[in-house]
Parts: C-alpha cells; sequence; structure tokens
C-alpha cells in the first residue's frame, strides 16, 4: 500500500516536473554588442528583438531549442563555473577553429583528464565565459566502445 502512494506522489512531481522547460539560459557579459555578434555566429541565432544597452534575448534562427539571454554584468567569469554550455558538433576540429576565428580563446590549462582520447574542448568566448566544444560525431564513441551517436554526456563525468 506505501509503495502506490509513494508512485502516486512521484507522478505527481513528475507531471508538475513536466510543465517546466529551459527557456532561456542567460550569461553575464561586459559588452552586450560584441557578445550578440560573437554567439549570434556561434549558434546561428538572431536577437529576439532590438538589443537593449544592458539586455538582448537570442533566439535560434530555426526556432528549435532554448533561447541565450546576454545580461550586462560587471563581474568575472568563474575559472571554474558551476554551470556551463556544452555544445555538440559532428565536425568538433571545424567547429573549434570556427569559434576561434570569431573570438573565442581556448583554455590551455584546463585540468583535462590523463586520458588522451578526451572528446570536449575547452574554450571561452570573448568575455571570458568558458564552453565546452563536445565530439558528437557518429564515430565519436566507438574509440572507447561506445555506441557511435549516443549522447555524448552520458560517457562523461562532471567537468
Amino acid at each position: 500500500m506505501e509503495g502506490t502512494a509513494m508512485e502516486e506522489t512521484m507522478s505527481a512531481h513528475h507531471e508538475a516536473a513536466r510543465a517546466l522547460r529551459i527557456g532561456s539560459v542567460v550569461v553575464n557579459v561586459s559588452d552586450i554588442r560584441v557578445a550578440m555578434a560573437f554567439w549570434s555566429e556561434a549558434l546561428g541565432y538572431r536577437p529576439r528583438y532590438e538589443p537593449e544597452p544592458d539586455w538582448v534575448i537570442l533566439e535560434p534562427r530555426d526556432g528549435r531549442g532554448p533561447n541565450l539571454s546576454l545580461n550586462l554584468g560587471e563581474t568575472r567569469p568563474a575559472e571554474f563555473p558551476h554551470v556551463h554550455l556544452d555544445l555538440y558538433a559532428d565536425d568538433q576540429q571545424a567547429e573549434v577553429d570556427r569559434l576561434l576565428g570569431l573570438g573565442a580563446r581556448r583554455v590551455e590549462d584546463w585540468p583535462y583528464p590523463d586520458d588522451e582520447d578526451e572528446d570536449y574542448v575547452v574554450l571561452e568566448d570573448p568575455d571570458g565565459n568558458r564552453f565546452c566544444v563536445i565530439d558528437a560525431s557518429p564515430d565519436a564513441g566507438d574509440a572507447e566502445g561506445g555506441e557511435g551517436g549516443d549522447d555524448p554526456a552520458d560517457d562523461r563525468e562532471d567537468r
């Protein structure tokens, strides 16, 4: 009988949680226009409306995925952020090169594990906000015997 009550409670919580979704990820930046140019090109996003001096919401051009909101802030990003973006790429090296060309910087001193076959590269945007470019190519998991094409986040511990 207790199992049934517990299942009903869990089901009610699950239903409530399904009413929520990530609508926007907010990133603090020091220059709205510079950040807007970088992230718009990096992600193929566009401003939802005319940017304000201290705020802009970028939305996916195809309408799929969460928004990225840029907020004018005075603090510098943490060296090891609690939250960061994982950007999945079918051609990781090409995307890393493209992002570097847009103004991203490679984080050279990141404490990568000793494993030489890491499937992510840590970069930072022009404001120093760190993010990862994940190898999501169909054969990315083959080196470790994984199934290609699976979600790379399933095989990785917290970064």
